[in-house]
């Protein structure tokens, strides 16, 4: 793995698995990571959010009414009892471990200050700064996280599509576009912030949006690869892997 997996990636597009190759596995488990890693993926993208007594986990949803029928949030769980409930869920720690030597993207849907501060500890910990990307969901941890370490890697995880040279200014090395709005103007913008340019397939709200691809977030069908082709993304995020793989990107 070298030093500069994310700032200088020298696959591209790297293919990154979303929830940690859903496709291949229950999201966000070691049994994905692990299928991942033989489907060929250049990196995982996993979820982080905190349980109430403060262990970090793998958890895309801020509810477990999804993955197994309860109405509570992961946020008022103890992880021994979150555990209970989904004996897969992984902890931050755990993904660390269970991804290497592979680039880890961590989607970060914590928002405030203090548990940034904890998960790049845990990082550091860990290891793995060299192939961290750090996802992040707003300016104001852009730049939090930037000023905090200049070797860490980020990707800003922006709802707005201008917000390309805010991303930059605040210290994002990576911009996320989706799909439906990654067009060439849009690609270009990235870059001339100074930016790698992520895109994630699929839709990106539970009610479908006609002017996005007809699929759920993070699938995708050979065409729709073949689309994002020209606009020459160095990362795409995608359940499955080997889509990607297949089509010799």
């Amino acid at each position: 793995m070298p030093s500069n997996f994310w700032t200088d990636p020298a696959t591209k597009p790297l293919i990154v698995a979303h929830r940690g190759g859903a496709a291949l596995a229950a999201e966000n488990t070691l049994a994905a990571f692990q299928a991942t890693a033989t489907a060929g993926a250049d990196a995982i993208e996993t979820d982080v959010r905190m349980t109430r007594d403060g262990a970090l986990v793998c958890l895309h949803d801020a509810d477990l009414q999804r993955l197994c029928g309860d109405p509570r949030a992961v946020a008022e769980l103890d992880l021994t009892i979150l555990q209970g409930l989904l004996p897969t869920v992984m902890t931050l720690d755990a993904a660390l471990a269970a991804s290497a030597p592979t680039g880890l993207l961590l989607d970060v849907k914590l928002t405030d200050r203090t548990s940034l501060a904890e998960i790049v500890d845990r990082v550091e910990r860990g290891k793995a700064v060299e192939r961290t990307l750090l996802g992040l969901r707003s300016l104001d941890l852009v730049a939090v996280a930037r000023s905090a370490r200049t070797d860490i890697a980020i990707l800003a995880f922006l709802e707005d599509p201008e917000s390309v040279a805010a991303a930059g200014e605040a210290g994002a090395n990576w911009f996320r576009l989706w799909q439906g709005v990654a067009s060439p103007a849009r690609a270009i913008a990235v870059r001339d912030a100074g930016m790698h340019l992520a895109i994630m397939v699929g839709q990106p709200r539970t009610v479908p949006l006609p002017e996005y691809p007809p699929f759920p977030v993070g699938l995708i069908d050979r065409d729709g690869l073949e689309s994002l082709r020209p606009l020459a993304p160095d990362a795409i995020l995608l359940d499955d892997p080997r889509l990607a793989v297949a089509a010799a990107y």
